[in-house]
């Protein structure tokens, strides 16, 4: 099992604006390295939760399908584009979109089959099956918003890579915060 990002995020859940009111800056000369933390943070936060923090597609694949259903990495899954598979002979197929839904309930999603149906036969190849789906929130929760900016303050201010003289470590903060989002509701 692997998951490769399809299309990767576009807009992230916190803004230029947001990052620079927090840190107290009003110049336009380090926009540049604060969107780039902007985007550090998100991926770390991304990590820290297996969540899928800003919208992007992404693509699971699979040796062969399972008994029932589908887990799927990086919630909140919102849709399933699609769900390809190459057939005994190697040919690639499409499965019909009225043999599975979507079970986004709790703090996972999966795929699920259809009463009555079955997951077709596949090649005996790695990553003969690939679920392709979009994930993440369209605006993410306010305590990964908080743990986000809380991260791009202290990589602005510690710049430099720790010594005996200037020991910092991520504020604690940051990962309370992120621990809350396993109980926040999708």
């Amino acid at each position: 099992m692997a998951i490769k990002v399809i299309t990767a995020v576009t807009t992230e859940p916190v803004t230029l604006v947001e990052a620079k009111a927090h840190l107290r800056v009003d110049v336009a000369d380090d926009d540049t390295l604060i969107t780039e933390q902007i985007g550090v943070a998100r991926e770390f936060a991304e990590h820290y939760t297996g969540r899928a923090l800003a919208p992007q597609t992404l693509e699971l694949a699979l040796d062969a399908f399972p008994s029932r259903s589908i887990a799927l990495q990086g919630v909140p899954v919102t849709s399933i584009t699609s769900i390809k598979y190459k057939d005994a002979e190697g040919v690639e197929q499409t499965v019909s979109a009225a043999d599975y839904s979507l079970n986004d309930y709790g703090i996972t999603a999966s795929v699920e089959l259809a009463a009555g149906t079955e997951w077709p036969v596949t090649q005996v190849a790695s990553n003969a099956v690939k679920v392709r789906y979009v994930a993440g929130y369209t605006a993410a929760p306010k305590a990964v918003k908080a743990a986000m900016l809380l991260l791009v303050g202290h990589l602005y201010e510690n710049r430099q890579e720790a010594t005996s003289l200037k020991v910092e470590q991520i504020p604690l903060g940051i990962k309370s915060m992120l621990n809350t989002v396993d109980t926040m509701a999708l």
